[in-house]
């Protein structure tokens, strides 16, 4: 599950920078003059997120290091919709909120 969440995470951050107006010159500052990416490597990257050094990058981490990169409110709603699924608040369903209640069993 954890390798799961990491994955998925990961590829949505990618995918929010790639679809970013600035890609291009994003694109241009990690590349040598042969067009060789010389970047942060995405282990260098999950390493700078995962600040509980658990080996993974939750959803928690990854917004705190893009709003440390971007500023607070990057990509707000699409992170709070994150975080309702990894806090287990996402289903709207009136059945499900004893589901996800605070209670401890």
């Amino acid at each position: 599950m954890n390798k799961r969440l990491l994955i998925v995470t990961l590829g949505l951050s990618l995918a929010t920078l790639a679809s970013s107006a600035n890609a291009d010159a994003v694109l241009d500052y990690l590349t040598d003059f042969n067009g060789k990416y010389i970047g942060p490597s995405l282990e260098d990257n999950v390493r700078r997120m995962d600040t509980d050094k658990n080996g993974f990058a939750d959803v928690f981490e990854v917004r705190a290091f893009l709003e440390l990169q971007h500023g607070a409110g990057y990509e707000k709603q699409l992170l709070d919709k994150w975080e309702a699924s990894a806090s287990g608040k996402s289903c709207s369903t009136p059945f499900a909120k004893e589901l996800y209640s605070d209670k401890t069993y």
